[in-house]
């Protein structure tokens, strides 16, 4: 006989509650309801995201792993908007109640959690097909979040870290590719990194952010249209990174990086002025910020080479949920 609903969640999210103490939360796991006090002159960003097992991951994937990486796409939703984390709630749907697996998931949960003082106060769990929903909540000060719709006509358009690894990363794992790099670009699939410290440090400075899940292209198409201009990307500006280059050489590269989704990585737009605050919060986070276009009047989204040509972009829609 399996454990019961209650005994679950006290073996295994409870205990790992309590690894973060927040002084804005009065009452978390364990009553019909959890009670936060938000801060006074605060809005608060409010994000959800679900995981399905065969459809956001491989149904083969570590326990830990998906801990880690349902939160982290999250977190990484807070971080395009310049929110700080603060609290998330998780429905869990399990096909059945294995130790061992629900040790090792909660424990990537936690970690991730632990790192940004993001506090788990409550959820629900019931059996069927693995599928993980989580929803996270974060402040950001009044007036001050980064929408899609803010870019304007002239802004320069930024990417962060190396787009395309994750996409890469997750072909090896399906490929089960034995390469040099499979680590490296499994890695970048499997934890994401939620840029949660930039978001945070560009508030005031990037006029419009997104977080790249479905493609670079497509993401960065959702800004353009919200904001009503076009965007002007320069294919030799794209960051491929050295693995992703060794891996699947630079065709196949580009087109994971222009297309590919699962980065989570921060796609904004900035002011030219802004390009030294920028390299100075690049060096101090230790993180790759790319220059990679402009904001333009017009509409939509196109790709020029190093002869200022277009290229044909055949597969900008990204991924598609339907």
């Amino acid at each position: 006989m399996g454990l019961s609903e209650f005994d679950l969640i006290q073996n295994y999210f409870v205990e790992g509650a309590q690894r973060v103490n927040r002084q804005d939360l009065i009452l978390g796991i364990g009553d019909d309801c959890a009670i936060v006090l938000p801060k006074t002159q605060h809005e608060l960003a409010v994000t959800m995201d679900t995981l399905i097992a065969g459809v956001h991951f491989p149904k083969a994937t570590d326990p830990y792993d998906i801990g880690y990486r349902c939160l982290a796409v999250n977190l990484s939703d807070l971080a395009a908007m310049g929110a700080e984390p603060a609290w998330f709630t998780l429905a869990l749907t399990l096909p059945d109640t294995d130790d061992d697996w629900l040790r090792e998931f909660s424990q990537g949960l936690f970690d991730l959690a632990e790192q940004y003082n993001v506090a788990l106060i409550g959820g629900d769990t019931t059996r069927g097909s693995l599928t993980i929903s989580i929803q996270a909540q974060g402040y950001v000060p009044q007036g001050e979040a980064m929408r899609r719709s803010g870019a304007r006509s002239g802004d320069l358009i930024y990417i962060t870290g190396w787009p395309g690894n994750s996409a890469g990363g997750l072909q090896l794992i399906q490929e089960n590719a034995d390469t040099d790099n499979q680590g490296e670009l499994q890695f970048g699939f499997l934890r994401p990194q939620p840029r949660v410290l930039l978001g945070e440090c560009l508030r005031g400075i990037a006029t419009a952010a997104i977080d790249v899940s479905d493609g670079l292209l497509a993401d960065l198409g959702h800004i353009a249209q919200a904001s009503g201009l076009a965007a002007r990307v320069e294919q030799l500006d794209i960051p491929l990174s050295k693995a992703l280059v060794a891996a699947f050489g630079v065709p196949v590269a580009l087109d994971l990086a222009l297309t590919g989704g699962d980065d989570y990585e921060i796609c904004f737009c900035a002011p030219a002025d802004k390009s030294t605050s920028i390299r100075e919060i690049a060096r101090r986070l230790e993180l790759p910020i790319t220059c990679i276009g402009r904001m333009q009047d017009g509409a939509g989204v196109s790709l020029y080479d190093d002869r200022g040509e277009l290229v044909p972009i055949l597969k900008a829609k990204g991924y598609q949920h339907f």
